[in-house]
Parts: C-alpha cells; structure tokens; sequence
C-alpha cells in the first residue's frame, strides 16, 4: 500500500478485491459540444485528442471491436485480466445528432456485453448530464460498477472562460452532487498551470474538489500541444504560459497530496504526449517515471 495517499490500484481492489482490472479505451465517435457549435466551437484551447488515445481507436470499429483489439494488446502480458469498458474520447455522455439516451445506454450495454468486461468509464464534462441520462447511468450501476470521469479543470471560472470550457465550476459541482445520489463513482480530471492561474489558486481548486463526494482525481500538469489554439495564441503573444520546471511541479504535487484525503484516490500526476507534438515543457519522461520522482521526493520528506 502506498503510504502517503490513496493510488488507483488501491482504489479499483477495494471495488475488485483480487482481481486485475484493465482500462481499455473506446472512442464511439462522440463530440463535444464546444466544437459542433452547440455551445461553441473550436473545443477547449489545450486540446488535441489524438495525444491520448490509443491507435486502435482511430478507425471507424465498432465498440465490440475495439474492445477486442484493447484485450488482444493487454493480454500478452496479464491473460487473467477483466476489464473497463473505457468510453475516453470527447464527450461521452453528449448524445449524438440528438439520438437521445436510449442511443447512449445501447453502447454502453454493447460494451458491457463483451466478454470479460465487468465496468464502465465514462469521460465527460459536467454540462452534459442531463437527468435522464443520470437516472440511466443509476440504472446501470445496479448491475456493473459504473465510474465517471468529469472535465472539470479549474474551478475558477475566469480561468475556464479563458480555455474556452463552455461550463462554470457550479455546473460541476451540480454534476457531482447529482451522480453521487445515484451511488455512481464520481472522479474529476483537473489541470495545474492554467493561464494565469498562481500556485494559491491551484491549491484552492483542489480544496474545493475535496469538499464534493468525489472518489478520485486525475491530475496533470499543462502541456502545450503544437498546433493547438493555445500553441497558437502563444506565438501571437495573446496568451502568457510559464510551463513548470519539473522540480516545480514535483514541489506541488507534494503540497497537492498534503491536502487531499485518502478517501479520494489520486489516479495519475501527470500526463504523456507523443513527445513530437508537445511544445513545453519537454520532460521527456512517463507518468510512472513521475510518479517513482515523487514517491522518493515524499520518503526523503
């Protein structure tokens, strides 16, 4: 057990007690809705999904098989594993050409009816939970764990105007509150080193993440994608970036796990762009490499 604060394998064996879960990620061709123009376009400025998701997902396959290539490519090294059904690109709660929640529901179930998957994830932002579609993620979660991964970011909504978000910090909250009472696993994905944000207002996010029902986080420090609308402002000079030095962020992060309780699972620290794309900061390092950084960091503290 890691002693200094709740990882993500700690927390899936307390929901999997002695089995080994794998993520696999599915993209089911989804938007957002800060890019088809219903809220706004463009999506936000740091973004290039194509950073993060895996190379079988770049086709048009169906759900069952991407989920099968995803076990294909994990069970050469762990042939016992069961797996999460990991709905990872864009915004996975945003029904498609106003197909509604019975469409949602049917991929997940497709999902779900895969051999060896036993759960869901499910990537989204927290403006796209209407209540039909938290009823049926309710629904869902009585017959398999059910987890949900919201965008949140910041919760200062200067900064999230600023990124082009298209959501406040209250619809976030709302969000949370509202999955929560349905009993579903509830994590937020946020971002250190906004523009303009201080290591005060960083701090302060955290801390009001920590005060919603929340079961983890997914932290990462700012990375400027090339390409990118931010990438792009920058050049122009419309937009100031310091990025972290890595000793910096590892400073943070050890400030950031002060204040987070271990009822709240910590999934990653940082996160890891095809290093051709990435503009700054250029570390040249994976998360789990980070991660044995910060772990020796906090023994020698």
């Amino acid at each position: 057990m890691n002693p200094f604060y709740k990882d993500y394998s700690e927390y899936l064996a307390e929901i999997f007690p002695g089995i080994k879960v794998q993520k696999i990620s599915v993209n089911a061709g989804f938007s957002c809705p800060n890019r088809d123009g219903t809220i706004g376009r463009g999506g936000c400025i740091y973004c290039d999904n194509t950073t993060f998701t895996p190379s079988y997902c770049f086709g048009e396959e169906s759900v069952k098989l991407q989920i099968e290539a995803g076990k294909r490519f994990f069970a050469r090294k762990y042939p016992d594993m069961k797996y999460l059904a990991y709905f990872q690109s864009y915004t996975n709660t945003f029904s498609r050409n106003g197909s509604g929640v019975d469409s949602l529901e049917a991929l997940y179930r497709e999902a779900l009816g895969e051999e060896d998957v036993i759960g869901l994830v499910i990537g989204s932002r927290p403006d796209c939970f209407p209540d039909d579609v938290v009823e049926m993620l309710g629904r869902l979660n009585r017959e398999y764990p059910v987890f949900v991964e919201l965008g949140a970011e910041s919760s200062h909504d200067a900064t999230l105007r600023l990124i082009n978000r298209g959501h406040t910090w209250q619809q976030t909250c709302d969000a949370v509150k509202r999955l929560s009472k349905e009993g579903i696993r509830t994590g937020l994905h946020l971002i250190c080193g906004l523009p303009g944000e201080t290591e005060e207002m960083m701090l302060s996010t955290i801390g009001r993440a920590c005060e919603l029902p929340i079961d983890s986080l997914k932290l990462h420090h700012l990375q400027v994608i090339s390409a990118t609308p931010l990438h792009r402002a920058m050049e122009r000079d419309e937009i100031k970036v310091k990025p972290f030095a890595k000793e910096e962020y590892l400073d943070l992060c050890v400030k950031i796990i002060g204040r987070i309780p271990r009822t709240i699972a910590i999934e990653r620290f940082l996160a890891s762009s095809p290093p051709e794309k990435v503009i700054a900061p250029k570390w040249g390092i994976k998360n789990y490499e980070f991660t044995n950084l910060l772990l020796n960091r906090l023994k020698r503290e």
